[in-house]
């Protein structure tokens, strides 16, 4: 008989421990902070997926803190993907324009002036902006290309890390027996470190 009369005393306890769960979740789920994503989009219809998911390709996004990965693409143009990190509440914007890799998209163009320009002038901000810090972090940069003694040298993309748009390699072409070391005389004395280049060497 006693056992039959704590049962419902225990189902009663178990009933209130996942209404207490249950509402503690919503509570959290409530006060989850999101911060607001705005999204600016050519082509304006273009398909945008936000960690896999599809958005709208324009205009205010929720978003919750961590870091999260957009991704335009359309028929015509090449895709685009960017990766940014979401702080607390703090509000985060993207540009996401894909550029024509075909007949498709050049003809979108003709037909979409406004928006090709729009596009061509954030090409020219983002190389700005990359060429800023690219000199910044390779100050050899400010004095390429360079002539001295048996050697000149110039800067191409990276060879070591071609998909990177922001590291480059170091090309010094020598033509007199000792341009090599002429060239790495060059670099330590400007005070540069050679070991922290991408250096590549070249006879021709």
């Amino acid at each position: 008989m006693e056992e039959d009369s704590r049962r419902p005393l225990v189902t009663g306890i178990a009933a209130l421990a996942v209404i207490v769960v249950l509402i503690g979740g919503f509570v959290i789920w409530r006060h989850d902070p999101k911060a607001e994503l705005t999204v600016t989009s050519i082509p304006n219809d273009l398909t945008l997926t936000l960690d896999g998911q599809q958005v709208a390709n324009s205009g205010k996004i929720d978003v919750r803190p961590g870091t999260h990965t957009l991704t335009g693409t359309r028929e015509g143009f090449q895709s685009y993907t960017q990766t940014f990190t979401v702080r607390g509440k703090n509000p985060v914007s993207a540009k996401v324009y894909l550029y024509a890799n075909g007949p498709v998209g050049v003809e979108w163009g003709k037909n979409n002036p406004e928006q090709e320009r729009e596009t061509e002038a954030e090409a020219g901000r983002r190389f700005d902006e990359i060429q800023r810090r690219l000199e910044l972090k390779y100050p050899i940069l400010a004095q390429l290309p360079y002539i001295g003694p048996g050697f000149k040298a110039t800067y191409e993309g990276s060879k070591s890390d071609p998909t990177n748009p922001e590291a480059i390699s170091v090309r010094i072409l020598v033509f007199l027996p000792d341009g090599k070391e002429k060239a790495l005389q060059w670099i330590a004395g400007n005070g540069w470190d050679p070991a922290s280049l991408d250096i590549i060497y070249t006879t021709k």
